[in-house]
């Protein structure tokens, strides 16, 4: 999974958007950690943001908002963060995305992670409607 984050981070430009969904223990974070890592300037750790909610990132690719909405409880938390003026302007992690309701980009990126059959494994499902995600993607294909 790390190395798959980190091929997918060269292909991210700023108003890219990767919805992370998976239940508690799947691996968003791990998979959020592993992109963001692979593209700093400077290396550094690279925190959940599950208490700060959002925590960003000077890269390669620009300016990365890797934010987890899971304690939010309405879209008007998620207007509060800035985080809907990021989509445009940052490349964005989005773990939880189900709490972003109507405000939801339909040119993101879905990820969803389960976890797989052996010990530590996961399977990674990617959805996407905005063609340029299959520009983008053109290396994963087999």
């Amino acid at each position: 999974m790390t190395r798959l984050a980190a091929l997918l981070a060269t292909k991210l430009a700023p108003g890219d958007v990767i919805l992370l969904t998976g239940d508690v223990g799947a691996g968003k974070t791990h998979f959020a950690r592993s992109l963001i890592q692979s593209v700093l300037v400077q290396p550094e750790d690279v925190p959940s943001p599950t208490f700060t909610l959002v925590q960003t990132y000077d890269t390669q690719v620009g300016e990365i908002w890797h934010a987890d909405l899971y304690r939010l409880t309405s879209v008007f938390e998620v207007e509060e963060l800035g985080l809907i003026d990021a989509f445009d302007t940052s490349v964005c992690l989005v773990e939880w995305p189900d709490r972003l309701g109507p405000l939801t980009p339909a040119n993101a990126l879905s990820i969803t992670l389960t976890p797989g059959d052996a010990d530590n494994a996961r399977q990674l499902m990617m959805h996407w409607e905005d063609p340029k995600w299959t520009d983008k993607l053109g290396a994963f294909q087999a």
